[in-house]
């Protein structure tokens, strides 16, 4: 494993940089000056809200890339890079389908903000970890004054075992992924975390060779797949750790800062 030809540096956050609190760790902080002064492009990707990614790594928000909600988004500081929005008449077709599973919320998100009915003030306190803005609405269905990057849906008994199956016929021609133990996303086909990691490749002409990533769970597939340094935490679903070429220690053992050191170690002394 010759860490020292990385150039590009891509992370899941939930279950993989964030440990199980939400945190990122005061050690990758400090590692991330070592990987600027060496020229490493850092990329954050996740399932989150934009403005949720940028909170959590504040200190660095203006130096990173993000590619959030998916890979539907992807920015950098204010720059909007790429944006694979759903049509209004797919996203209202998905409310119509998602709002009869039973036991289960529904998100629409925006570009602006997301947006949720009054599902409670429990759920509002639990989303509200993943969205920074975010507005209460009568009816999704009404909603119009956005572009629409994806439904997420979230079910508290399980999306692999409750939402799937149900949603699994729309992959024909919709991407559907169960990014987490509760959580399923409904999103353009190229809306995906590897689609997004290989338009910044291109951009820098970094080859996979030349990528490291990191992730936990299914919405880290298509990414993993744009990298041969592809690490797949310990904690990660099986899925996850049957395409990834490596492991590293898990979310709460600092996995991620722990291949970063080898890989900083490796740069320095080739």
């Amino acid at each position: 494993m010759d860490l020292s030809q990385i150039k590009m540096v891509a992370t899941d956050m939930d279950g993989t940089l964030l440990n199980n609190k939400g945190e990122v760790s005061r050690q990758f902080f400090e590692l991330f000056e070592e990987l600027q002064d060496l020229g490493i492009v850092f990329v954050a990707a996740s399932g989150r809200q934009y403005y949720s990614i940028i909170d959590k790594l504040k200190p660095i928000k203006d130096d990173i890339y993000v590619i959030a909600e998916n890979g539907a988004l992807t920015m950098k500081k204010n720059e909007e890079l790429l944006i694979t929005e759903i049509c209004r008449d797919t996203y209202l077709e998905l409310i119509e389908i998602t709002k009869k599973l039973e036991g289960s919320q529904v998100i629409l998100s925006g570009r602006k903000q997301g947006y949720i009915e009054d599902y409670g003030q429990d759920f509002e306190t639990m989303f509200s970890e993943f969205c920074d803005r975010y507005q209460i609405v009568e009816n999704l269905s009404e909603v119009t004054n956005d572009r629409f990057l994806k439904i997420a849906i979230c079910n508290q008994k399980g999306a692999e075992k409750y939402l799937y199956p149900a949603l699994k016929h729309l992959e024909d021609r919709l991407k559907v992924k169960v990014s987490g133990e509760i959580w399923l996303d409904l999103s353009h086909n190229n809306a995906n975390k590897g689609y997004a990691l290989q338009k910044l490749q291109e951009r820098y002409k970094i080859s996979p060779e030349e990528t490291m990533v990191f992730g936990d769970y299914n919405n880290d597939l298509e990414m993993m797949s744009r990298a041969t340094y592809s690490f797949a935490m310990q904690n990660a679903h099986p899925n996850v750790k049957a395409v990834a070429n490596y492991t590293t220690k898990t979310n709460d053992e600092n996995g991620v800062e722990h291949m970063l050191m080898r890989m900083i170690k490796a740069k320095k002394t080739s």
